[in-house]
């Protein structure tokens, strides 16, 4: 299936909602057909409260416009679980870029003594927050709200294809899920220079809140489509996991941030499984064409991806501290520009 779209669909999801299986199910069709067409979308109807979203914007502004210091306090390369703050050029992705951003990860907060935490899960457990008034009780709204429709998603992805609608809740019951909270710097003379580089997300989809214009989705023909906000709207793109679930035919999208010049902030949700979730082809989808992915354990493949765009990442595994899973891919090995022999299918290198 040629992907040479030109413009990004809009889907009302409000039906996953409903009570009605008939509802469910209609708008489990509009989901599937666009993340199968196109492999990136709007929803509307998502059900995510506009104070959840108003409140994680002000948090994103507070938190950014700390002094430099108290931001590097919260370094994510202090932490055993990737939570915190990620300074400008601390990530790049293929090709050597570095991204014009500032960034702080969080995800589902965790006590210290939990089991999984504490055996040395590196995607679980307690976030570093910053000492801001309500921050974390905000963001913690915001990210339940997010994951709650990221469920709602995921079964309509399962009714859409056909199968129950919770046949693939086994895959999520303590996911890696992590929340980012992106500040791009105006650049009022930005031309080239990347706000984030190319690349395809490593969990199952991606919901993204963000404010301004910038973000842009590679279709089939090697062209760049402009993906700018729609008020009331949230951004889904399919990630690497349903693209190895559907065989292909969803294929995680290849989207980046370019020319930059006003001030940005962005929120992606990334939608993953649980750490030790075995990915493979469906049934459905290898009846007729072999699997082109082997079985993949999902927080092993966030493992490898993250830890060949992080600075800190690559430091820990050239001094023997991190080992990288065994399998790995290279970075942009799903996505348009794998299809399409751009960059997929590169050995790993830290």
């Amino acid at each position: 299936m040629s992907r040479d779209f030109t413009t990004v669909p809009v889907v009302d999801v409000g039906g996953l909602a409903s009570p009605d299986l008939a509802q469910r199910k209609v708008a489990a069709a509009g989901l599937v057909k666009a993340a199968t067409d196109v492999g990136f979308l709007y929803v509307t109807g998502h059900g995510i409260p506009q104070p959840a979203m108003d409140g994680l914007l002000a948090c994103a502004k507070a938190l950014f416009a700390l002094p430099r210091e108290q931001k590097m306090a919260l370094y994510i390369g202090n932490s055993t679980n990737h939570r915190g703050y990620v300074p400008e050029g601390e990530e790049g992705f293929y090709g050597g870029t570095q991204d014009a951003k500032e960034a702080f990860d969080t995800s589902r907060e965790l006590p210290a003594d939990d089991p999984d935490y504490v055996a040395g899960n590196p995607f679980l457990g307690p976030n570093q927050w910053p000492p801001l008034p309500g921050f974390g009780d905000t963001v913690s709204t915001y990210y339940e709200a997010a994951m709650a429709l990221g469920m709602r998603i995921l079964r309509g992805f399962a009714l859409g294809l056909g199968m129950h609608e919770h046949a693939f809740d086994h895959l999520v019951t303590k996911p890696t899920s992590q929340l980012r909270l992106i500040h791009y710097p105006p650049q009022p003379e930005a031309v080239d220079r990347p706000g984030i580089g190319a690349h395809t997300d490593y969990e199952m989809f991606t919901l993204l809140f963000a404010t301004t214009p910038g973000l842009e989705v590679l279709n089939d023909a090697g062209t760049w489509i402009d993906a700018p906000p729609i008020p009331g709207a949230i951004v889904l793109n399919i990630g690497d996991m349903l693209e190895a679930l559907t065989n292909g035919a969803m294929v995680a999208t290849s989207h980046r941030v370019r020319k930059v010049r006003e001030e940005r902030y962005s929120f992606p949700l990334f939608f993953a499984c649980d750490y030790e979730a075995k990915v493979e082809p469906l049934p459905q989808f290898t009846a007729d064409t072999p699997p082109r992915y082997p079985t993949i354990v999902a927080g092993h493949h966030l493992l490898a991806q993250t830890a060949q765009t992080f600075t800190y990442l690559r430091q820990r595994v050239a001094e023997g501290r991190l080992a990288m899973p065994d399998g790995a891919l290279g970075l942009s090995s799903f996505g348009q520009e794998a299809k399409q022999g751009l960059t997929g299918d590169k050995p790993v290198t830290v």
